[in-house]
């Protein structure tokens, strides 16, 4: 794996893991399990032992154990996301459609990806109280992300608007791991090497 090329699109794109997921009877996007998954991590539950996968298989297989190779899958997205929320380049980023798709399907996943982010969240954290300014402020700011309006003009402003509310969403995560998850997930590793 290349140092300048982000852990997760190496390992999995929004249309494989959708794909994957619907041929296991799983009704989760790519999207939707990648925010439950980074939720659950940066708020700092640990993806040590099985907990968490069932946790999971409730949110989103209604309580039913997972096929071998979900389960594996599962165990690499969540180690992945791990790495790359501690990656010091800051290589983390949201499993969501292609640039190329259109704009109502991005923005969909999009909040997908959030809805599903403060459900992995609010599993882990619900007193909000004890956090800091600054990740209250995000995790507000989250909630209101959530109930976007996807019926948009697919025009450059729009694509704008879409693209920082994405590197906002990427970096309100790390932000979020910084303070919760770093600590809770002491056997989360890097992908890099350093010099």
């Amino acid at each position: 794996m290349s140092d300048n090329t982000s852990a997760s699109s190496d390992l999995e794109s929004y249309d494989r893991l959708t794909e994957f997921f619907e041929r296991h009877d799983l009704l989760s996007s790519g999207a939707e399990v990648h925010g439950i998954l980074t939720g659950m991590v940066a708020s700092g539950a640990s993806i040590e032992g099985d907990d968490w996968l069932m946790l999971l298989s409730d949110l989103i297989n209604e309580g039913n154990s997972f096929a071998p190779d979900v389960r594996q899958r599962l165990k690499l997205i969540a180690e992945n996301t791990c790495a790359s929320l501690l990656d010091p380049d800051l290589g983390f980023q949201l499993i969501l459609p292609s640039d190329h798709e259109p704009l109502p399907e991005r923005l969909q996943a999009l909040t997908a990806w959030v809805q599903s982010f403060l459900v992995g969240f609010g599993v882990n954290q619900t007193n909000l109280a004890g956090l800091s300014a600054d990740l209250r402020e995000a995790i507000d700011d989250m909630v209101e992300i959530a109930k976007l309006d996807i019926s948009v003009e697919n025009d450059e402003e729009a694509e704008r608007a879409y693209f920082e509310i994405v590197e906002y969403l990427r970096i309100s995560a790390m932000l979020c791991f910084n303070e919760l998850g770093q600590h809770a997930n002491s056997t989360c590793t890097t992908n890099k090497t350093l010099h």
